[in-house]
């Protein structure tokens, strides 16, 4: 391949072969692209124009390898729903390390491109559906400050996937920091050497914790910095009603990126207890759960880090249980900064922890939507929701501006903090789902007004109202599917 922009290097082929096979992707019979994200094709040192040819959609549908790529499936192992399991990418084959003009490094991975030694009974395929879903995600999560793995295209392949119902087949090209994950080191833990596991906790700091390459007890400032990368993103999530929907630990990264987009989805009306996901019977992954098992997972991180830790089992365990244990009140912290700023507030109080949750358990109590809540709050608009005129909120609004006008910040500085941290639009389940719909029908103008509109969640643009609505049976039960 001669376009211009490749500019690949393979570090994750320097590791030890027991971290992953050199495969290349399945050809496809008539790929055609969907979907070009042009500005993450720039920041990628990509020349958009040239990513429409034929040569570059056969590159997103894994026909031609470009130059200086080297395609492999990464191997790791995981926790699903709580059970331990060998695992690997059954799906997705890495293409290679993007290097950008900045020198930045991303994976540049396709999901969809045909069976890999880790498929087990998968065809390694996906659908348009689950595809254009990562997509219209993953861009609304960069879009609302998140960190989050994205998406740079998505090709329709020609062919079909037998799933429930025969689906057109579809490859989404996804860039990520790395797709090192939880899983990647219990993996190591469980079938490598020390050596390798060494080599790969190595790798990790120098890819994404340069910074503490010289500590003395390395291993140990890196489990520190993904406890803290791990709390801050979550913190985020909940700050937007935002629920993964499959909190595996093969589905959570070391560098603190939102991965692995199948049954997620934004949440209405604000409930803790909110599951979307067809698979999650018990409600483990729950949304009012993403906090905890954000710290099971990290739980299991540290144990696959023991044999770094110390020497001496016994003591290796302890120190992992000290880091592991600060978690709850990092999290904490990461949150409350993030819902004082969605309530306009600069400084600190005691107060402010019973002030945040007695809104959200009036929210709760008054099946208040989530987001327009505090949409309302930061516009001060509260038409067209009933519960506004009740008591409880009047009682619990005049306390919110008696705590406003305690600090020195004016009113309108304030509420501009709002405006910052109170995205005026989210992805509608049911705007993601029209858009989808359309998009398997061949109309991809719906997803692509979507995504316009996605793009700037904080301008508050009178383009965004449209988008605001509640579906017309906000009653009607939303579920949510992996998309293997």
């Amino acid at each position: 391949m001669t376009i211009s922009g490749w500019n690949f290097d393979n570090s994750y082929n320097r590791l030890p072969e027991l971290f992953f096979t050199n495969v290349k992707p399945t050809p496809v019979q008539s790929p055609e692209l969907i979907i070009l994200n042009e500005p993450l094709a720039t920041l990628l040192g990509l020349q958009a124009s040239e990513l429409k040819s034929d040569e570059a959609v056969g590159v997103f549908a894994g026909n031609e390898i470009p130059e200086g790529a080297s395609p492999l499936a990464q191997a790791y192992a995981g926790h699903q729903f709580g059970h331990f399991t060998k695992l690997g990418d059954g799906r997705a084959i890495l293409i290679g390390e993007q290097i950008t003009p900045q020198g930045e490094r991303f994976d540049l991975q396709l999901k969809g491109p045909g069976q890999t030694p880790y498929s087990r009974r998968g065809d390694g395929r996906a659908a348009i559906g689950p595809m254009l879903r990562e997509y219209i995600i993953s861009e609304a999560m960069h879009a609302l400050g998140i960190p989050t793995t994205r998406s740079l295209a998505v090709v329709a392949t020609g062919e079909k996937v037998y799933r429930e119902n025969i689906l057109p087949g579809a490859i989404l090209t996804r860039v990520a920091a790395s797709h090192l994950r939880v899983g990647t080191f219990q993996y190591a833990a469980n079938w490598g050497s020390v050596e390798e596991l060494r080599v790969l906790a190595d790798y990790a700091i120098q890819r994404h914790y340069p910074n503490i390459e010289a500590d003395e007890h390395r291993y140990l400032s890196l489990l520190q910095e993904v406890i803290k990368r791990q709390a801050l993103l979550i913190s985020k999530w909940q700050q937007v009603g935002f629920i993964h929907g499959v909190m595996n630990t093969d589905n959570m990264t070391i560098s603190g990126e939102t991965i692995d987009y199948g049954p997620c989805a934004f949440m209405d009306a604000y409930d803790p207890k909110t599951v979307f996901s067809s698979i999650d019977v018990q409600g483990r992954y729950a949304y009012g759960n993403q906090p905890p098992i954000g710290g099971w997972n990290l739980a299991r991180f540290a144990e696959s880090l023991l044999p770094l830790l110390h020497e001496d089992q016994d003591k290796a365990v302890e120190i992992a249980q000290e880091q592991v244990s600060k978690y709850p009140d990092l999290f904490k912290s990461y949150w409350l900064t993030g819902m004082r700023a969605k309530l306009g507030l600069f400084n600190e109080e005691t107060e402010d922890q019973p002030l945040i949750d007695d809104l959200l358990n009036i929210m709760h109590k008054n099946k208040a939507d989530f987001t327009n809540t505090f949409r309302a709050l930061t516009l001060e608009k509260y038409e067209g929701m009933e519960w506004f005129d009740k008591l409880e909120f009047k009682q619990w609004q005049e306390k919110w501006h008696e705590r406003l006008g305690r600090q020195k910040e004016s009113k309108e500085t304030a509420q501009q903090l709002m405006r910052n941290h109170n995205p005026g639009v989210i992805p509608r389940n049911h705007r993601v789902e029209e858009a989808l719909e359309a998009a398997v029908q061949g109309d991809f103008e719906v997803m692509k007004r979507l995504l316009k509109v996605l793009s700037n969640p904080y301008s508050y643009t009178p383009e965004q109202v449209d988008y605001c609505t509640l579906p017309t049976d906000p009653n009607q039960p939303y579920q949510t599917f992996c998309g293997t």
